[in-house]
């Protein structure tokens, strides 16, 4: 009776309010400025339309961030998932993960290698997918991110150990 129960959570990242609304509110302020530079000294007309072009990709950009982090990242035993359930990346899937002062990762985050490409997938603030790297964390903080990649690192070398007992 009783069907397949949804994977266990193991940890949780999530943007705090206190981060997201200055990086919502930042935005926000250089849309205004690139707007108000256009509106007070018009530069040449192909520039105005460039520099407004900016201020409008601004304010979109704002509002793709604060909708992004109103979500969290979730470990489970299966992989990683945005808290909307969509799929980031399978635990399987993961090569390394890499938590290096100088690796190429979002802020307060960590960056995965996998084994294959993911396609493109960006949740600003929170979660970015390219090719065979997946960078989680921006606007979270770095305790979440250190539980996150200390489970994530031992799920790991749980199903390595399960697949060749002897290594």
């Amino acid at each position: 009776m009783n069907g397949p129960q949804p994977p266990k959570k193991l940890a949780e990242m999530h943007a705090t309010p206190a981060r997201r609304m200055a990086g919502v509110a930042a935005m926000l302020l250089l849309a205004f400025l690139l707007i108000y530079v256009v509106l007070t000294a018009p530069p040449s007309p192909g520039w105005q339309v460039f520099i407004l072009m900016l201020g409008a990709g601004a304010v979109w950009f704002a509002i793709q961030m604060y909708r992004a982090t109103a979500s969290s990242v979730v470990l489970t035993s299966d992989g990683l998932h945005d808290g909307d359930g969509t799929l980031i990346v399978n635990l399987a899937d993961i090569r390394h993960v890499d938590r290096s002062f100088f690796a190429f990762k979002p802020s307060h985050g960590v960056i995965l290698r996998t084994r294959g490409g993911l396609g493109f997938q960006w949740r600003p603030g929170l979660w970015w997918r390219l090719g065979t790297r997946v960078g989680i964390g921006g606007m979270t903080p770095r305790h979440h991110a250190k539980v996150l990649s200390d489970r994530l690192v031992v799920l790991m070398q749980e199903a390595a150990n399960e697949i060749d007992p002897q290594g």
